[in-house]
C-alpha cells in the first residue's frame, strides 16, 4: 500500500479488496478471494514479461543467447450473474502496470473487429494495402494498441463472430496478447446451439490453451441484492428523483462508460442518447413526444434489458398522442419482461387525467403494469441478459 497524489492506493487486488471489505462496501467471499489470488499472480507474470521486454532492448550488448520466455496465460472467469466477476476484473485492470491495455465489452470489441475487417477489404479493393487476408493485419493493429485485453461479458451469439474467432484469437495470441475475460458460461458452453458450431470448436480449444479457466461460484448474487434495494419508480420527478435515478444508473451499469448508440431499423436510425452495456436511458420527451412507434420500441427491447425513463409528466386531454405512445412503450417493455426505472410526476394511477377516449381504459392496464413492474416478484424474476441489435444493423450503427 502506498500514497499517490496524497490519496491512498493499493498495489494488489487483494489489498484493494480488503479495503473494500473493511469499509463495508463488499462482503468477504472465499470464492472471490480465489479469483483475486489468480489475478494478482497474473499481474506479477505480466509485470515480469513487461520488464523482460524492456531489458531485451539492450540484448545486443550481451553475447549470451537468450532463452525464449513462455507466453503468459491469461484468465477466463465464468459464473452466474452478480457474483462479482466484473468488479474483480476492473480492479485488476486498474492496478495492472501496463500502458497498452484495453478493457471493453466483448460485443463492442467484435463490432470494432468487423469494422476493421471491412475497412481493410475496402483498402485492398482500392489498392492501398497488399494483404488479401484481413485477419493478420487487424490482429497486429489490435496487439499494437493493447497487448493485454480485458473482455467483459464474453458471449458468442453471432455466426459472423463465431466464424472468425478461431483465426482472430490465434493471430492475437501469436502477437503476444494476454486475454482476461468474464463470462456467464464456461468456454465449452459458448455458442452452444449456434449454427455450424463445429467450426467454432477450435476457438474453445484456443481459449483453454491460452487462459486459465476459473469458476466464480460466490455464495450470493450480490448485484441482485443491491439492485433490489434500489428505487424503480420515483415520484415526484424533481431534483431528488434525478439524483435517485443517477445513483440507480451507476449501480445498474456497474461503472461502464455511458455513450450514445444508434440503432438502424429498416433504413431509419433511432438514437439512444445514453447507453451502457444492456441498459438504456431516455427522457419521456425522447421516447413519447417524438413520432416513434411499435418498431422503435421493439428495437429498444431487443437491444436492452433495462430502460430508464426520466420525467414522465401527468398526461391530460392535450397529450393523447403522447399517452398512446407511452401505453405502447410500457406494453412492449412489459411483454419483454424488462426492468423499468423511471421518475414520474405522479403515481401510476394518477398519470393520466383525461376523462374520455379509449386511452382512459387502456391506461388502466398501463397503470396496473407499472405497479406490477415495481413488485418484488417482478424484480426477483428479472435477470440481466446480453442483448444486441441484429448483426447488420448493430454494425452499421457503430460504423
Amino acid at each position: 500500500m502506498h500514497l499517490r497524489d496524497g490519496l491512498q492506493t493499493h498495489a494488489t487486488v487483494k489489498q484493494r479488496y480488503d479495503h473494500l471489505v473493511q469499509s463495508g462496501a463488499v462482503e468477504r467471499d472465499l470464492a472471490q478471494e480465489r479469483i483475486i489470488a489468480a489475478l494478482d499472480r497474473l499481474i506479477d507474470e505480466i509485470s515480469a514479461k513487461r520488464l523482460a521486454h524492456k531489458s531485451s532492448a539492450l540484448g545486443w550488448l550481451f553475447a549470451a543467447k537468450r532463452q525464449p520466455r513462455e507466453p503468459v496465460k491469461g484468465l477466463y472467469i465464468h459464473g452466474g450473474v452478480g457474483r462479482g466477476k466484473t468488479m474483480l476484473m476492473d480492479m485488476f485492470f486498474e492496478l495492472l502496470p501496463v500502458r497498452r491495455k484495453r478493457r471493453v465489452h466483448f460485443n463492442d470489441f467484435m463490432a470494432d473487429v468487423q469494422d476493421r475487417i471491412q475497412k481493410h477489404r475496402q483498402a485492398r479493393k482500392e489498392g492501398t494495402v497488399k494483404e488479401d487476408d484481413p485477419i493478420p493485419p487487424v490482429a497486429r493493429a489490435l496487439a499494437d494498441q493493447a497487448w493485454v485485453l480485458c473482455f467483459d461479458e464474453f458471449s458468442v451469439t453471432d455466426i459472423a463472430d463465431a466464424m472468425i474467432l478461431s483465426r482472430l484469437f490465434s493471430a492475437l495470441f501469436s502477437n503476444g496478447v494476454v486475454l482476461v475475460a468474464t463470462s456467464n458460461v464456461a468456454p465449452e458452453d459458448l455458442y452452444r446451439d449456434g449454427l455450424n458450431r463445429q467450426l467454432f470448436l477450435p476457438s474453445i480449444s484456443l481459449l483453454e490453451r491460452n487462459a486459465h479457466v476459473m469458476t466464480l461460484d460466490a455464495e450470493k448474487d450480490y448485484r441482485q441484492e443491491k439492485l433490489n434495494r434500489l428505487p424503480v419508480y420515483v415520484t415526484p420527478a424533481d431534483a431528488s428523483a434525478d439524483r435517485a435515478l443517477d445513483e440507480a444508473w451507476r449501480a445498474m451499469t456497474h461503472g461502464k462508460p455511458t455513450e450514445a448508440v444508434t440503432l438502424t431499423l429498416k433504413g431509419r436510425q433511432l438514437v439512444v442518447p445514453r447507453a451502457a452495456g444492456d441498459a438504456a436511458r431516455f427522457s419521456f420527451a425522447e421516447l413519447c413526444e417524438k413520432p416513434l412507434g411499435a418498431r422503435d420500441y421493439l428495437a429498444i427491447a431487443d437491444r436492452f434489458s433495462t430502460v430508464f425513463i426520466d420525467h414522465v409528466p401527468v398526461l391530460g386531454e392535450g397529450k393523447r398522442n403522447e399517452a398512446k405512445r407511452f401505453i405502447l412503450l410500457i406494453d412492449t417493455l412489459y411483454d419483454h419482461h424488462m426492468r423499468l426505472v423511471m421518475s414520474a410526476a405522479a403515481s401510476p394511477e394518477r398519470l393520466y387525467t383525461a376523462k374520455r377516449g379509449t386511452e382512459v381504459f387502456e391506461f388502466e392496464r398501463t397503470a396496473s403494469r407499472l405497479v406490477e413492474m415495481q413488485s418484488r416478484d417482478w424484480l426477483e424474476s428479472w435477470t440481466e441478459r446480453p442483448k444486441m441489435a441484429p448483426v447488420a444493423e448493430a454494425r452499421q450503427a457503430q460504423g
